[in-house]
This record gives structure tokens, C-alpha cells and sequence, in this order.
């Protein structure tokens, strides 16, 4: 059965059962990667530790990004 098979036949069913398929494949990819929390656990450290040092400055998250 191709992709487009399967999304034609879930398609056809009721909107309630749609969500929650989407909810159960959400679910299944929903497992994060050990390499990368540790590599964002040392970043968040890093940046932690230049903050403590002076080296940089925290700003807010609206001069960050801008407004919401």
C-alpha cells in the first residue's frame, strides 16, 4: 500500500478518529534523541558559563525574536 493509499483511506474517516491517529503517530515520534539532550545539555552550560563570566548579556525574549 502506497502513502497516498493510506492518506486516502484516513481521510475518509471521521474527523474524531483522524485525531486521534494524529495523536498516536505524534505520540511514537515523541522520544528525544540521547546524543542530542546531552549536546543541548553542554550548549545550555556553555552559554550558562559566559553569562557568569560577563562575556555576554541577557536580553529579553521580545529583543530576542520580537514582539508576539
Amino acid at each position: 500500500m502506497t502513502d497516498n493509499e493510506i492518506l486516502d483511506q484516513i481521510l475518509r474517516l471521521e474527523p474524531a478518529r483522524r485525531f486521534a491517529l494524529v495523536e498516536e503517530i505524534l505520540r511514537s515520534l515523541d522520544h528525544p534523541d540521547p546524543e542530542i539532550e546531552k549536546e543541548w545539555l553542554e550548549e545550555a552550560q556553555r552559554r550558562l558559563a559566559e553569562y557568569r563570566a560577563g562575556n555576554t548579556v541577557a536580553v529579553s525574549a521580545e529583543q530576542a525574536v520580537g514582539p508576539l
